[in-house]
């Protein structure tokens, strides 16, 4: 009889548990749904005024507008050319600042130097730094390189400023490495690009993944970067999609902005979906370990 009426504490608590993160993640998903259903549906329906309704009718005109001809300023020409050009800045930007992150925290670990906690530390107190504190000088910067309003500024802002981030995840995942390892595989020879491409590269994959995320998410979502040293044809899409919803062409389509912002979101949507296990399992592994 005990037995039975500790299993019945058990099941509620499980039963309020559960509830409540359902009650949660369907408040937290609510804009999420109306996005969606607001993009399947008409002009008419949406002026209905019912926002939470499936669409009567629903229709992908919205998206196919959104993508290739919906008017951004005075061009109109859709969000199509501007989510290509996020593609094209953040896929090297992630790239390279994971790999100098990777290649910093390796020599910060396993490398170490006469001051190499002072360099740490500066490199920490850069994730710091408001984004609004580096605008004039990195503007500057940028125009005596000739990358002003180009993908390629962007790349370089990106990596320069995410790079505090990266090292910080590097660095605190391979503290955990043995160093009887690495001086095991000096003893045999091994230089430095070998030990790090043979030994700890191989067993970084979840710090990996978390660093791709993290630095995808922080770079496809900046707007401030983008708005700040690009505009026209060079912008990137979060730039395009606030200029798509603040034009005006005498009917406000509230389905091509949905669509529009749908589209803006797919991509981290698609990565967090695919690699959303992977960067928990990196964080327990140490990435943001002190």
């Amino acid at each position: 009889m005990s037995e039975i009426m500790a299993v019945r504490p058990a099941r509620l608590n499980r039963v309020v548990i559960y509830g409540l993160l359902l009650l949660f993640a369907g408040f937290y998903l609510t804009p999420l749904y109306v996005m969606l259903t607001t993009s399947f549906k008409t002009l008419d329906e949406i002026r209905g005024g019912d926002i939470l309704a499936l669409p009567a009718q629903p229709t992908a005109a919205a998206w196919l507008r959104a993508w290739a001809e919906a008017c951004i300023g005075v061009t109109c020409a859709g969000i199509k050319d501007y989510f290509w050009n996020s593609i094209r800045m953040v896929v090297p930007a992630v790239l390279i600042s994971t790999a100098l992150g990777a290649l910093n925290g390796y020599v910060l670990t396993k490398w170490v130097f006469p001051g190499h906690r002072v360099v740490f530390g500066l490199m920490l107190f850069a994730c710091f730094i408001p984004f609004q504190s580096v605008l004039i000088p990195m503007a500057r910067m940028l125009g005596l390189l000739g990358l002003s309003n180009s993908t390629a500024g962007l790349v370089l802002t990106h990596v320069i400023y995410g790079l505090g981030f990266t090292t910080l995840f590097f660095r605190n995942y391979y503290e955990t490495f043995p160093n009887e390892l690495i001086q095991s595989a000096q003893m045999d020879g091994a230089g430095f690009f070998t030990i790090f491409w043979r030994i700890l590269l191989p067993s970084s994959a979840p710090i990996i993944v978390v660093t791709v995320i993290y630095q995808f998410t922080n770079i496809w979502n900046d707007f401030l970067f983008g708005v700040s040293f690009t505009s026209g044809a060079a912008a990137p899409m979060t730039v395009a999609l606030n200029n798509l919803v603040a034009s005006s062409t005498g009917v406000k389509e509230y389905n091509v902005d949905m669509a529009a912002a749908v589209i803006a979101a797919l991509p981290t949507l698609l990565v967090y979906v695919l690699a959303g296990r992977y960067f928990m399992r990196g964080l327990m592994a140490g990435a943001v370990k002190g």
